[in-house]
Order: C-alpha cells, then sequence, then structure tokens
C-alpha cells in the first residue's frame, strides 16, 4: 500500500477520493485540527510540532517523543488501505514522517533508496531535518537517513506542495 502526502488544503478532497484508514497530522498548536468525521478517533495522530529544525523559543521543535508516536503509530496501520500523512504545506513535516515511516516498514533497504523514491515522487519534499535526526537514531540507522536526506538535497521553493504517494514497501 501507500503513503499519500499532501497540505493541509488538499485532505477532505484525497479522504474523499482516496478513503485513508489513517491519517497523521503535524501541525503548530495554533494550527491544529480536528479529526475528520470519517476516521476514528484511534486512526488520527494529530503532532503539535512547528515546522523548525533548531529549537527557538516559543516554538515546539520536533522531539524524540513524537517521532517515538510516530513509528508506534505507523505499526499499529496494516497498510491494507493508504495512510494520509499531511502538514501545512505538504513539504517538510509531512515528508520527514513518510521518510520516517519508509525507512520503519524496510529495515534492510538502504536509505538511499527510499530518499530518492521520496525525491522522485516530489520535486519539492524537504524533510525536516530534525525528525530525521531523530527517527535515525531511534532507528538504529548510524546516520545513513540523516546522509540519504542531505543527499537528495532541498527540494523546488514553493508555497504548497501536490499531492503525492511514497510507497510503503521496497524489494
Amino acid at each position: 500500500m501507500t503513503l499519500i502526502i499532501c497540505a493541509l488544503s488538499q485532505i477532505h478532497d484525497v479522504i474523499e477520493s482516496r478513503r485513508p484508514s489513517h491519517m497523521v497530522t503535524l501541525l503548530s498548536p495554533a494550527e491544529m485540527i480536528a479529526t475528520p468525521k470519517s476516521l476514528p478517533a484511534e486512526r488520527h495522530l494529530r503532532i503539535k510540532v512547528n515546522d523548525i529544525a533548531e529549537t527557538m523559543p516559543g516554538l515546539v521543535a520536533p522531539d524524540e517523543a513524537m517521532v517515538t508516536r510516530i513509528v508506534q503509530f505507523g505499526a499499529g496501520w496494516t497498510a491494507d488501505s493508504p495512510m494520509l500523512v499531511h502538514c501545512w504545506a505538504g513539504i517538510s513535516r509531512s515528508t520527514a514522517t513518510a521518510f520516517i515511516l519508509a525507512c520503519e516498514r524496510n529495515p534492510d533497504v538502504q536509505e538511499a533508496t527510499i530518499a530518492q523514491a521520496l525525491r522522485t515522487a516530489s520535486r519539492y519534499a524537504t524533510p525536516n531535518r530534525r525528525f530525521v535526526a531523530l527517527a535515525d537514531d531511534l532507528l538504529g540507522r548510524k546516520g545513513r537517513m540523516v546522509d540519504a536526506v542531505a543527499a537528495i538535497g532541498q527540494g523546488e521553493v514553493t508555497l504548497e506542495s501536490h499531492t503525492f504517494d511514497l510507497p510503503v514497501r521496497y524489494a
């Protein structure tokens, strides 16, 4: 099955057309949304986090507890139906989360393979470096996730990404 990555403005269309079984929302505390009526609350992970890679006063930076929650939530997904992952623009927090979930599901696949699949799927993807570094440590990837994201580089600049899919399984 697949991970669907999109911006906040696209979630209702994606939910209606693709019927995801699970959803991860990564928004600032002030922008957090309620669970859509079509999803049971236990299938919606809501992470209150700002799109920053370093701690900043007054903002919520990604932390180890958030990454642990993402990995645990992903472990409860059977992948029979798509999982929707979104943030404000579909560029940074959501692409980092999708990359983390794909790496967790594929412990024997090179991180560079998954990162390149992310870049192929979206020329705008710029995974949040802090999320990736925390996941790299948690998953015991020894810096390879960080290196893989660095290798694909920053995506093209845009205000909002298009909706795209990232495979959850790799050969």
